[in-house]
C-alpha cells in the first residue's frame, strides 16, 4: 500500500483543473511545519494519497481529515477533526464533485476503502465516471478525527416489560451518561447545521466552486439542511431513503402501509401460506395485538453471554417493536408468523440483548436528532395517527419525553418546514422501506420544481443505494445526471420481484387457526 503524506489548505484544486502536485507541495509543507506546535488549524485538510488492492490491480484514492470549528458560534471553539475520502474521476471531467454523505446518524462509509464492503466500493467507483467522488464522515464520529466517547448505563429489568416511561427515563439516563463521558466537548454543536457548514468547509478546503450531494437516510435529510442553509454551493443532489427535515420520526401509517405491502407479496407466497391465520399476514399482526393487550408472557432463554437461564416479560410495547425490529423484508413474515404461532424464544433473545444494552449506538444519533426535532404540525400528526394503535409511539414518544435532556439547542421551524428550491434533485425510495416510508418522498418532492422521482418496489431501506447491482441502465442515468444535470434517462419505477421469503423454523401446524 502506498501512502504519501500532504498536508493543504484551501489551495483550490478542482476536478477541472488538476494543480500540479509539486507546485502544491511546496506550499503545503510550509503551512505544515508553521502549524506543527499550534495543533490543526480550523479549515485545514491532512491528506494521504493512498492505494488499495483490488482483484486485478490497485485503485488509488486519498484518504483525508478536515479540521473545523466545534462550535462556529464560538469564537474560543476548539478545533474538531472529520475524515473523508477522495476518488479522482476517471477522465476529465467539468462536473462538481460528488459528496456522499452516510445514514445514521452514526454511521461511515469508509469501510468501502478498507475492502470489508466491495459491493459499496463497486458503487462509489461507478459515479467516478461523472466526477470525483467523497465519501465524508460525520462530526463525532470519525476515527480519523474526533469520536464522542460513549457511556454505557444501567440496564433495563428483565422481570417487567418495557413501558414508555421506563424507556423515556432509560433515554434520560444516558444522555446524563454521554454529557459526563465527553467534559471537553461542546455537544451542542453536534447539530445538523454544523453538520452542513462542515460539507461548505470540505468543499473550500479542497477548491470546489459548487458540489453535488448524494446521501440516504439521515443523509439525505443532511443534505436537505445543506441545501436550505448553503443553496448556492449544491448543483444538484441524488436522495435516497428520504427523510426531509420534518420527518425524522416515521408517521405510523406509513410504516403500516409499508408492511402491508410487504404482507401482500408474502400471503401468496406457497412457502408461507401453510402458517398463515385466515385474513393473512396483516391479521396475525391484529391478533397478536390483541393476544398481549390481554397481558404479558414470561420467556426462559439461555444468555449467549453468561449461559445463564434468563426470564424475559414481554409485553405490548415490546411487541410494538418487535413488529419493525428488521429491516430485511424477506424475513419479516417467518418473524411475525413465529409470534402468531407462540414461538417467543429468538424475540426474547433478542430483547434480553437489547435490555442489556444501550439505547444507542453513537452519541451523535440522539444529539442530532434532538437537534432537528419536530414540528408542533407534525406532532400532532403523529400523535393522532390512527396506527399509533397498532404499532405504538415508540419511534417518536422517547424522544420528545427526553428532549430536554440533551444539549443541543432545538433549530426551529424555520429550518423544518419545507421550502420551494429550483436545485435539481433526484429522489429514490424503496415502497417496502419501513425506515423511511416512500410516503416522505411523495409528499417533499413537489418542493422541488426540477426533481424526478423513482420508486423502487419491493425495495426496502438500503436498496436503493445498490442499483447498480440490477439495474446498469439506471445507474448510467444517474451518473449522466451527475455529470449533466440530464434526468432524460431515468425511470419512474423499478419493479423488483418478491424475493425468496424465509420460512419459520418449525414444522407447519397441522391446521389453521
Amino acid at each position: 500500500m502506498l501512502i504519501e503524506r500532504i498536508l493543504y489548505r484551501n489551495n483550490n484544486l478542482s476536478s477541472a483543473r488538476y494543480r500540479p502536485w509539486a507546485a502544491c507541495a511546496a506550499l503545503v509543507m510550509t503551512w505544515g511545519a508553521a502549524s506543527a506546535e499550534a495543533g490543526p488549524i480550523a479549515g485545514s485538510v491532512e491528506l494521504e494519497r493512498r492505494t488499495l488492492d483490488i482483484g486485478g490491480g490497485t485503485l488509488a484514492y486519498e484518504l483525508g481529515t478536515l479540521y473545523v470549528p466545534e462550535n462556529r458560534a464560538s469564537k474560543t471553539s476548539a478545533v474538531i477533526g472529520i475524515g473523508f475520502a477522495r476518488l479522482r474521476a476517471t477522465g476529465p471531467s467539468h462536473a462538481p464533485p460528488i459528496v456522499v454523505l452516510p445514514g445514521g446518524p452514526g454511521y461511515s462509509m469508509r469501510d468501502a476503502f478498507t475492502g470489508a464492503n466491495p459491493s459499496r466500493l463497486t458503487m462509489l467507483r461507478a459515479h467516478t465516471a461523472a466526477a470525483d467522488v467523497i465519501v465524508f464522515d460525520q462530526r463525532g464520529f470519525s476515527d480519523r478525527g474526533t469520536v464522542l466517547a460513549l457511556p454505557t448505563i444501567a440496564p433495563l429489568p428483565l422481570d417487567q416489560p418495557t413501558t414508555m416511561p421506563a424507556y423515556a427515563a432509560w433515554w434520560r439516563a444516558f444522555a446524563k451518561a454521554a454529557i459526563a463521558a465527553n467534559p471537553a466537548r461542546d455537544l451542542s454543536a453536534y447539530n445538523v447545521v454544523e453538520c452542513a457548514a462542515d460539507v461548505d468547509d470540505l468543499r473550500k478546503a479542497l477548491g470546489y466552486d459548487k458540489i453535488s450531494l448524494l446521501g440516504g437516510s439521515f443523509g439525505s435529510q443532511w443534505s436537505f439542511a445543506v441545501m436550505r442553509l448553503h443553496p448556492e454551493i449544491v448543483a444538484r443532489a441524488l436522495l435516497s431513503a428520504v427523510e426531509p427535515l420534518d420527518n425524522g420520526f416515521d408517521m405510523p401509517s406509513y410504516v403500516r402501509a409499508a408492511l402491508q405491502r410487504i404482507a401482500s407479496d408474502a400471503d401468496r407466497d406457497p412457502g408461507l401460506q401453510p402458517y398463515l391465520p385466515p385474513g393473512g399476514l396483516m391479521t396475525a399482526v391484529r391478533e397478536l395485538g390483541e393476544r398481549f393487550a390481554r397481558g404479558p408472557v414470561t420467556v426462559e432463554v439461555s444468555d449467549p453471554k453468561t449461559g445463564k437461564r434468563e426470564r424475559v416479560v414481554l409485553g405490548l410495547g415490546d411487541l410494538q417493536g418487535a413488529l419493525v425490529a428488521t429491516t430485511e423484508p424477506s424475513e419479516w413474515p417467518a418473524s411475525i408468523l413465529s409470534l402468531y404461532h407462540g414461538r417467543y424464544e429468538v424475540w426474547a433473545r433478542a430483547e434480553l440483548a437489547a435490555r442489556r444494552g444501550s439505547p444507542f449506538s453513537s452519541v451523535i444519533n440522539p444529539l442530532i436528532d434532538s437537534g432537528i426535532g419536530v414540528s408542533a404540525t407534525r406532532r400532532h400528526q403523529l400523535e393522532a395517527d390512527p396506527a399509533v394503535a397498532v404499532l405504538g409511539p415508540w419511534d417518536f414518544a422517547p424522544h420528545l419525553a427526553s428532549r430536554a435532556a440533551w444539549p443541543t439547542p432545538d433549530l426551529g421551524d424555520a429550518l423544518r418546514t419545507p421550502q420551494q428550491s429550483s436545485i435539481p434533485v433526484v429522489f429514490v425510495n424503496g415502497d417496502w422501506d419501513i425506515n423511511t416510508p416512500v410516503e416522505n418522498m411523495l409528499q417533499i418532492a413537489p418542493y422541488f420544481s426540477h426533481s424526478h422521482t423513482i420508486v423502487v418496489h419491493r425495495t426496502e431501506h438500503a436498496g436503493p443505494f445498490y442499483l447498480a447491482r440490477n439495474h446498469p441502465a439506471v445507474i448510467s442515468g444517474i451518473v449522466e445526471f451527475f455529470r449533466s444535470g440530464s434526468m432524460a434517462g431515468l425511470p419512474a419505477e423499478i419493479d423488483h420481484p418478491a424475493p425468496k421469503f424465509a420460512v419459520p423454523a418449525f414444522p407447519p401446524p397441522h391446521a389453521r387457526r
